[in-house]
């Protein structure tokens, strides 16, 4: 039987594009590992989905089955309602963008078997409220990192 893995995510922008920074809570059975990371300059949707492919970085082995729980309308449906099979079909044309993070994620995606459901943010659910509190924390904090696929106006 599969390993059950339980991921929530969110992502922060301190304006848009502007600093930014996500968080991950992996729950695995009674272990809980807590992931956050701030960048120089970013955009929300961009710390959106980053939060989950640097939760799936984290997973050591493959074959995992994976829920996420995610306050982004944008990460969510792209899965859920085929945008993301729809954009690459297309090469991103159009100008769609975060091709550069949407290609790390299909890549980890592919090695698990995913479930993806919609949170309401700044609501009841613990995980999802630890999330943002990491990501502000990561924002807002020293050391940021530069989001070196994020080309400004692009």
């Amino acid at each position: 039987m599969a390993t059950e893995v339980v991921m929530y995510t969110d992502g922060a922008s301190r304006g848009n594009p502007g600093r930014g920074g996500y968080g991950v809570v992996l729950l695995s059975g009674s272990r809980k590992l807590e992931l956050a990371e701030g960048f120089q300059l970013t955009t929300n949707n961009r710390m959106e989905l980053m939060a989950v492919i640097a939760g799936l970085q984290a997973m050591k082995k493959t074959g995992l089955h994976i829920t996420v729980y995610s306050d982004s309308q944008y990460v969510v449906k792209a899965i859920k309602e085929g945008w993301l099979k729809k954009w690459m079909a297309s090469n991103f044309a159009k100008g769609i963008k975060n091709k550069d993070l949407w290609m790390r994620f299909h890549e980890l995606y592919q090695q698990h078997q995913m479930k993806f459901i919609w949170v309401k943010g700044h609501a009841e659910n613990m995980y999802n409220n630890r999330c943002d509190e990491l990501a502000t924390m990561a924002a807002d904090g020293g050391h940021l990192k530069i989001d070196v696929g994020y080309v400004p106006g692009v």
